[in-house]
């Protein structure tokens, strides 16, 4: 004879065994839940991220230069242009700034670039950000940072791009080439723009060369390349120039120097060095 007890623990075992088979068949297979999350990722030509010195070798006047070069480079209509004759005719962008290890900030989270209205949208948030400065430059810092941002971009870009700007050799964080090397191994091109407006003779911790640093010790990937920086005047053209090559895949041009594929000609350890003759540490 079955007992009340016999029955009440048969109707709970039924009850639990539909619960779970409901669950198992509202919860999408694991194949599907990664089919779901690659379609919600947008296809893109490029992904670029904008890394900007902000080290306090960066006087007030220079950190403008920079935004405004950027400003006027990415609402050009040659850029625009450049865009629309992509595969997709859209990127995705994200400015950052950077000094020491320790201080690395996103300015403009990644937007879609897909025509005049979003350029002049991502400019807009660029030129309302507050200025900002501090010590230190770590070139090794604001290339890990930067490549970092690539992980969660929620774009997949046929190539992803660290576009780094600065006026100064590494003298915070790792070695620079380290970084640099393992960066490249995920398949990321580095381009540099070093700015060269001041004369490193008794500035300190300026260096002779910054272009042929950023050449042999920072950039590097398929097509990577520098365009220096000398003259005030040059900064909105240079920028430009460089974000067509980067937007567009194009060869550099007679302005842009190639990374060098031999040995440095500058040692990499040089910001190191002169930091630690100058301050001990």
């Amino acid at each position: 004879m079955t007992t009340r007890s016999s029955w009440l623990s048969f109707a709970w075992t039924l009850l639990a065994g539909t619960a779970c088979l409901g669950l198992a068949m509202a919860a999408p297979a694991p194949s599907a839940q990664f089919a779901q999350q690659q379609s919600s990722v947008i296809e893109v030509d490029v992904e670029l991220v904008l890394a900007v010195d902000i080290s306090f070798s960066m006087d007030p006047d220079e950190q403008e230069l920079q935004r405004e070069g950027y400003a006027h480079a990415l609402t050009s209509n040659e850029f625009l242009r450049a865009l629309k004759d992509g595969i997709h005719g859209k990127i995705a962008i994200t400015y950052l700034e950077w000094a020491n290890i320790n201080e690395r900030r996103v300015i403009v989270p990644w937007r879609l670039i897909d025509g005049p209205e979003a350029a002049d949208g991502f400019v807009a948030e660029i030129m309302r950000a507050p200025y900002r400065r501090a010590s230190r430059t770590s070139v090794s810092g604001a290339l890990e940072f930067s490549a970092q941002q690539f992980e969660n971009s929620g774009y997949k870009g046929i190539r992803r791009v660290i576009d780094v700007s600065g006026d100064g050799a590494n003298n915070n964080g790792p070695p620079v080439t380290i970084v640099r090397d393992e960066v490249l191994a995920k398949g990321i091109v580095i381009n540099g723009l070093p700015i060269m407006l001041k004369d490193p003779i008794g500035s300190g911790m300026d260096i002779e060369g910054l272009d042929i640093y950023y050449e042999d010790c920072v950039i590097g990937g398929p097509g990577a390349f520098v365009i220096p920086i000398k003259e005030r005047e040059k900064f909105k053209e240079a920028t430009r120039t460089k974000l067509l090559q980067e937007v567009a895949a194009l060869p550099p041009d007679a302005r842009a120097v190639p990374a060098s594929s031999s040995a440095p000609r500058i040692s990499c350890l040089l910001g190191e060095q002169i930091w630690q003759q100058r301050w001990g540490n």
